[in-house]
């Protein structure tokens, strides 16, 4: 196994591309204005004779941050076990 801080990035738009990560828990990657998140697996692929850690995609966030979709934050009703702790 090397040393070396570099790994091996399995699926979404970065599928196959070898990166140095900064933090072994985590990589996010800025691309077309989103966040994309690979995280590590207990894998490993041969790069040039290296054992590099293969990290899976996880998805992308926008860096905005959460955006009202589907359901709008504000009129979402009260969970019954919210209203349960208020008694």
């Amino acid at each position: 196994m090397t040393t070396s801080s570099e790994v091996f990035l399995i699926g979404g738009p970065r599928d196959g591309d070898v990166v140095k990560a900064g933090d072994p828990g985590l990589v996010e990657i800025e691309a077309d204005g989103m966040v994309h998140r690979y995280i590590p697996t207990k894998q490993t692929r041969p790069v040039d004779g290296a054992d590099l850690p293969a990290y899976n995609y996880d998805g992308m966030v926008n860096p905005a941050g959460a955006q009202d979709g589907v359901e709008d934050a504000e009129k979402r009703m009260a969970s019954p076990l919210a209203e349960e702790e208020d008694r």
